[in-house]
């Protein structure tokens, strides 16, 4: 054993050596005291306002001794509450959704989700840039999976796509009915999951959610294309008093799932039931304690009620702001487009992509003079 453990730490140690001299070592860091965090993605710090704590603090306070600390258990076990239903009731007619279900983390309903419900036969269309989190369920899917260039809905040139470059999402849909088993989905018997986020984390643009549903409705017209928008950091920015991407555009009826940064608000109810009796990551998991429940209804309190309206006004300045700034740094020092670049144009989300061939070093020389 000594012997095989050894090898194993050998082993380890290697790959640990490799991605150190590629630069690519993570670490767990602490945020310095008084840095200035441009990391976060509580965009309107909402925990830190004055308001949301007091009503935090009140809500705990009606918790009973036995039930403010830990669940019990799974929620299909001892950790299920009245208090737990009706959050799912009040976020779903939030996001103006028929149903919704708490997962402990858009990772585990993200990965719940795509796991259980493409059924063999099925397929997963998805944006080339989806979060991992997509990844990790669609790789536990029985459904086959097919990238699409990022954000590229329709086929507006003639010439054939060259060898490994990747389509649209008009050409692979296309190219899904013209195969051997295309009849089915053209049909309507097999069902076509399309996988897009409303704000891309990484470059922080925002998903042409309009034309992926028309794309999807025009190509598998029997309605079964399914589109599924993660809303992690759409929520809370875009819609009215934050209800995200789908509720601005008004498609709330033409999309099937969304998965928010809280709630995860189901495209049907049918769908709810599916993943309560399918979904390892809800049948398997400890449900959320009270506190945490809690401070998710406290936080839509805030938004529903218009409270947190000066908030989003004045992110809107800072990203503006720091946009600017950005340029104004590039316009001024001319540094190389691989040590650092940024878009011209006005970002349309707090995520500002800085383009640069040194992330890691950069991002130690920003944070050895306060900036995270």
């Amino acid at each position: 054993m000594p012997q095989n453990g050894s090898r194993l730490d050998a082993a380890l140690g290697r790959l640990l050596d490799r991605r150190l001299s590629r630069n690519q070592l993570r670490r767990l860091t602490i945020t310095p005291e008084g840095a200035a965090d441009f990391s976060s993605n509580a965009y309107l710090s909402l925990s830190c306002q004055p308001a949301v704590q007091r009503a935090f603090l009140a809500r705990l306070q009606t918790a009973t001794s036995g039930s403010l600390l830990g669940s019990g258990g799974s929620r299909l076990l001892d950790g299920n509450s009245t208090f737990a239903t009706s959050l799912e009731d009040t976020i779903a007619a939030f996001h103006r959704a028929p149903a919704g279900l708490l997962f402990n983390s858009a990772m585990d309903a993200n990965t719940g989700l795509f796991s259980c419900v493409p059924q063999p036969g099925d397929a997963i269309v998805y944006d080339e840039l989806i979060h991992a989190s997509v990844h990790d369920g669609m790789r536990l899917s029985r459904a086959s999976r097919i990238p699409f260039a990022h954000s590229r809905v329709w086929e507006r040139n003639t010439e054939p796509d060259s060898a490994g470059k990747m389509q649209s999402l008009e050409a692979v849909l296309t190219s899904l009915l013209q195969r051997p088993d295309g009849s089915l989905f053209a049909s309507g018997e097999r069902s076509v999951f399309v996988a897009v986020e409303g704000v891309y984390s990484m470059d922080g643009d925002v998903a042409p959610l309009n034309e992926i549903v028309e794309c999807v409705e025009r190509c598998l017209p029997h309605r079964n294309g399914y589109v599924i928008v993660d809303e992690a950091h759409s929520t809370g920015i875009f819609g009215h008093r934050g209800r995200g991407l789908v509720c601005e555009l008004g498609l709330e009826h033409r999309v099937w799932a969304r998965v928010l940064g809280f709630g995860k608000a189901m495209g049907c109810a049918g769908a709810r039931q599916y993943l309560i009796n399918y979904a390892r990551t809800l049948i398997y998991t400890t449900s959320m304690a009270f506190p945490s429940l809690a401070s998710i209804e406290t936080t839509y309190d805030f938004l529903a009620t218009g409270q947190a309206e000066p908030l989003l006004q004045h992110l809107h300045l800072l990203i503006h702001e720091t946009h600017n700034l950005f340029v104004t740094l590039c316009s001024k020092h001319k540094p190389p487009n691989d040590v650092l670049r940024v878009n011209s144009q006005v970002p349309k989300s707090p995520i500002i992509p800085v383009f640069t061939r040194h992330p890691r070093s950069l991002a130690t020389y920003c944070q050895a003079r306060g900036f995270m």
